[in-house]
């Protein structure tokens, strides 16, 4: 498997080393940004036990809300693929956007013109400041992947993705498939 830069649109895995830290421990983080001045992304596979309905009371639906990471965690963010629906959109890349008018996404739910299938909502983001991702990336945090699913990454189940993705790896990262996440309890 060929070794990708961090980029706009990629994935980062979390290598299965990185066992002490409590929010990125087995993740997946989509970056939505990256630039010298540096990066800001979505964990995709934490689920929370919030629905967006108990978060904001004006949507009818329970769409499930993600872990996006420890940064700024009592505000929400979203992805989505529907560009064309909500206004003031950033494309990350491969048909996927973040951002937008709230206020329409609010109708477009409670419409159904919108499905789970077509935005996922954060509490929080991953940030790192400038060169923090690279030092990350040197003391081999995470693996850098080209993001496959494209914007169908939205409707990816979050159980077992990290798993899925050490499949992939194959060779050492086998092993990982099936450890518990905390060896202690093995």
């Amino acid at each position: 498997m060929v070794a990708e830069k961090p980029k706009k649109g990629k994935l980062l895995i979390a290598e299965p080393t990185l066992s002490g830290d409590v929010s990125f421990h087995r993740s997946i983080v989509l970056l939505a940004e990256h630039n010298e001045e540096g990066s800001v992304g979505f964990i995709l596979n934490k689920p929370l036990s919030y629905n967006i309905n108990d978060l904001v009371t004006e949507i009818d639906l329970p769409f499930q809300v993600y872990n996006g990471g420890p940064v700024e965690q009592d505000n929400l963010y979203f992805i989505h693929k529907v560009p064309e629906l909500i206004v003031n959109s950033i494309e990350i890349s491969d048909g996927i956007y973040w951002g937008g008018d709230f206020n329409s996404i609010i109708a477009l739910i409670n419409n159904k013109i919108i499905s789970e299938d077509d935005i996922r909502f954060f509490l929080g983001y991953s940030g790192w400041s400038s060169l923090q991702l690279e030092e990350e990336l040197n003391s081999k945090s995470w693996i850098v992947l080209k993001n496959a699913y494209q914007s169908s990454i939205i409707q990816k189940s979050a159980n077992a993705f990290w798993k899925e993705k050490m499949v992939e790896l194959g060779g050492n990262y086998l092993i990982w498939c099936n450890s518990p996440e905390n060896p202690n309890l093995n």
